[in-house]
């Protein structure tokens, strides 16, 4: 008995929007990550792109547990001498709410270029509104 590989030119992809307004961080990464990836489907192969793309919106009000909003640290090197940037994690959530759900599903994802693909279907909106509409994405529900 051979098990089933699915090929490329048959992925079916489905749109969801996932609403992190008062969710955990990492909850909302961790559902995010395994639909794009496409871990949730029977068809499952670990070698073809076969997730779905997935919309998050209110990201600025997303929830972090105990001292993480102070002492959680997000670092950037421009890698010129003494280019190190650090910022907490209560400054990403002011200033930059999408980049910081993006870092945590990022790295949640293959570190290769299957990944890098699986990233461009990842839509991160600060706010309640997007632009995606015409897809009719399916509301998934973090527990």
């Amino acid at each position: 008995m051979t098990s089933y590989m699915q090929k490329k030119e048959t992925v079916e992809r489905k749109w969801y929007v996932i609403d992190a307004e008062g969710k955990s961080l990492g909850r909302v990464a961790t559902l995010a990550a395994t639909y794009l990836r496409g871990k949730n489907k029977p068809t499952y192969t670990p070698h073809i792109d076969c997730g779905d793309n997935i919309i998050i919106i209110n990201a600025s009000k997303v929830n972090l547990t105990g001292d993480k909003l102070d002492k959680k640290m997000y670092y950037n090197h421009s890698q010129y001498t003494g280019g190190l940037r650090e910022r907490n994690a209560r400054t990403m959530r002011e200033k930059y709410p999408e980049e910081m759900m993006e870092r945590a599903i990022k790295g949640m994802l293959p570190h290769n270029r299957l990944g890098r693909e699986m990233y461009r279907k990842l839509h991160v909106y600060a706010g309640a509104e997007h632009e995606h509409q015409a897809q009719k994405p399916e509301v998934l529900e973090v527990k």
